[in-house]
C-alpha cells in the first residue's frame, strides 16, 4: 500500500495537477478572505475570526476533491493499466486505499497553508492574539474529514467508469447531495424530529457541529464510516471488474 500510495502522491506533483490544486484553492479561499467585499471578507466584518473560511471551504471540497481523485482508477482503466497493476503482488484493498489515501494527503496538504490566515488574523486582533483558536482548530479538523469523505465519494466514482470527466460530475454531485441535499430534503418537513434525522445524515450537521469546536466523537466516527463505507463499495466495485 505504501509504494502505491507514494506512487500516486508523486504523481500529483510531476505534473501541474498538486501546484493547481493547492494554488487555486488558497488563491479563492486568499480573495474571498481579504479582498473580495462580502460576508467572507475579515477585515469588513469587524471581527479576528476564520468564519468565512470554514463556510467557504466546504463548497470547494466539492469540486477540488472530485477534480483530484477522478483519475485514479478511471485512467488506469482507460489506459488498460490495471490489469498490469493487478499482476502484482499486492491487494486491490491496498491498491485502492493506497490511492484514496493519496488523494486525501494531498486536500490535506492544501488546507495546511490556512494556518497562516490564523496567524495574520492574531496580529490583525485587538489586543494582539485575542483569536478563537478553539473553533479555528475544529473547523480545521471538521475539514480535514470532510475532505476524507470526499475524497472516499470520488474516489468511487472514478473506479465506475473510465471517463474522468463522467467521474468528476458523479463524485461533484453526490459530494453535493450529502452536503446540503439533506438539508434541503428536511426542509420540506415541520415536524422537528423528522427534521433533525434528516439532516443528521448529511455532512453538514456533522462538520457545523465540529466547526464550533465542540469534537464529539460521534461526528468523528460518522465521518470516518462514510468514508470506509465508500472505500468499501469502491475495493468491491474493482473487484469485480
Amino acid at each position: 500500500m505504501t509504494a502505491i500510495f507514494l506512487k500516486e502522491f508523486r504523481y500529483f506533483f510531476s505534473n501541474a495537477t498538486g501546484y493547481i490544486v493547492i494554488g487555486l484553492f488558497l488563491l479563492i479561499t486568499g480573495l474571498f478572505l481579504w479582498v473580495i467585499p462580502g460576508e467572507y471578507n475579515i477585515l469588513d466584518s469587524g471581527y479576528a475570526q476564520l468564519d468565512g473560511l470554514f463556510t467557504l471551504a466546504p463548497w470547494l471540497f466539492m469540486f477540488l476533491c472530485p477534480a483530484i481523485t477522478m483519475r485514479l482508477f478511471a485512467e488506469e482503466r482507460k489506459e488498460r493499466t490495471w490489469d498490469l497493476l493487478k499482476t502484482h503482488p499486492v491487494s486491490r484493498t491496498s491498491i485502492v486505499l493506497g490511492k484514496y489515501l493519496a488523494g486525501w494527503s494531498l486536500t490535506v496538504l492544501a488546507l495546511l497553508p490556512c494556518c497562516i490566515y490564523y496567524i495574520s488574523v492574531g496580529y490583525l486582533a485587538e489586543p494582539a492574539g485575542n483569536v478563537d483558536g478553539g473553533a479555528f482548530w475544529g473547523g480545521f479538523i471538521g475539514l480535514v474529514f470532510l475532505a476524507g469523505t470526499n475524497c472516499a465519494i470520488g474516489t468511487c466514482a472514478s473506479s465506475l467508469t473510465k471517463n474522468q470527466i463522467a467521474a468528476f460530475i458523479t463524485g461533484t454531485t453526490v459530494c453535493f447531495i450529502m452536503f446540503y441535499g439533506f438539508d434541503l430534503l428536511g426542509s420540506l418537513s415541520d415536524k422537528g424530529n423528522i427534521v433533525n434525522f434528516i439532516q443528521s445524515i448529511g455532512f453538514h450537521e456533522h462538520y457545523k457541529s465540529i466547526s464550533k469546536g465542540v469534537i464529539d466523537s460521534r461526528d468523528i466516527i460518522y465521518f470516518l464510516s462514510v468514508a470506509s463505507g465508500f472505500v468499501l463499495l469502491t475495493i468491491d466495485v474493482m473487484r469485480k471488474r
